[in-house]
């Protein structure tokens, strides 16, 4: 059931999520009665529906609230709705993007470290090739008595292979099985998601058995599809995260590194829909990145492929000027495609 909240109780969560956004501290009556025409004691009677209802939270430190992800949520959707644009947030990137001089994939890049830097976030670009396209089918081509080719084609017809060694244990036959098990379980498989799929199908007993020599084909599967991204993805900012207060725990910090260096960071990107999407905190499937908000948006290239630009930032991001950039960007990189 959607609840939809009054007028006085919108001024209230927007005003939390805003301050809480500034400050990183949670929100207190005092700290709003500035901004309402009303008293201290009504504020926090509107803060207690609100945490009634599942917008606010209370921590154990502070008498102050914090946005829920339900609060970020209803924010997000309704509040931001009617929120203007600032006009002065894209001054930077018109002259980018007004620059003739410069090759539509460096522009791309440059656009992605200034999004980067005026967001104090991770920011990240997905060619077109990356991670949109999907598994269409692997094949294995013998080479030589000990020695064969894992070859994988997209749907898009780009080819990636890896060469294997073919030890004397190994029957071709059997091989064969395996590639024909992997086009079963892969087919129409988003690239971002063969690694996943793979894992899970292999914890079961039926698949683990036909995999005899998963450790070999699997692994020169992964290596041969992780050649997609190796040239067609642009991360940046890495280390903005290092000074959010979120990140000050040493574990929380750590499992963030992890997420980049093992590249499940692009497991959290969207996409396949239209439009600004908006993952928060547990909508996430990383677990390490429960913390954390994706946004993404898709651009269109001239051969009618897709490309994603996404900031990834703690949960506690600026939403109100995050969105509408990630947007103007999508745009205007889309217009280069449609220009060139």
């Amino acid at each position: 059931m959607i609840i939809l909240l009054n007028e006085r109780q919108e001024l209230v969560l927007k005003l939390i999520i805003e301050e809480y956004v500034r400050t990183a501290e949670p929100v207190g009556s005092r700290s709003l009665s500035k901004f309402m025409d009303v008293s201290p004691a009504t504020i926090r009677n509107e803060m207690s529906d609100l945490e009634d209802l599942g917008f606010l939270e209370k921590t154990h430190t502070s008498s102050g609230r914090i946005p829920s992800e339900k609060g970020y949520r209803y924010y997000i959707e309704t509040i931001l709705l009617n929120a203007s644009d600032d006009p002065n947030a894209y001054t930077e990137f018109d002259s980018l993007f007004e620059n003739q001089e410069i090759e539509r994939e460096q522009l791309i890049k440059e656009a992605i470290d200034l999004l980067s830097q005026v967001t104090n976030c991770t920011a990240i670009s997905l060619g077109p090739n990356a991670f949109n396209s999907r598994v269409k089918k692997v094949q294995l081509i013998p080479l030589t008595v000990t020695s064969a080719l894992v070859v994988v084609i997209t749907n898009l017809g780009h080819v990636e292979s890896k060469q294997i060694k073919i030890s004397e244990d190994m029957e071709i036959n059997e091989l064969v099985k395996v590639i024909d098990l992997l086009n079963e379980i892969l087919v129409d498989t988003p690239i971002s998601q063969v690694s996943e799929k793979l894992h899970y199908e292999i914890q079961h007993q039926q698949i683990k058995e036909l995999l005899k020599y998963r450790e070999t084909i699997v692994d020169s599967f992964i290596e041969a599809f992780q050649k997609f991204a190796q040239t067609k993805y642009y991360l940046t900012g890495q280390s903005n995260m290092l000074y959010q207060p979120e990140f000050n725990d040493i574990r929380k910090l750590r499992e963030f590194l992890n997420t980049i260096e093992n590249n499940d960071i692009f497991k959290l990107v969207e996409t396949n829909s239209d439009g600004v999407s908006v993952k928060i905190g547990t909508e996430n499937l990383v677990t390490s990145m429960q913390d954390c908000t994706v946004v993404s948006a898709t651009y269109n290239t001239d051969e009618g492929e897709k490309g994603t630009i996404s900031v990834v930032g703690p949960t506690r991001m600026q939403y109100r000027k995050i969105i509408p950039l990630i947007r103007y960007i999508v745009k205007h990189i889309s217009k280069l495609y449609e220009d060139k």
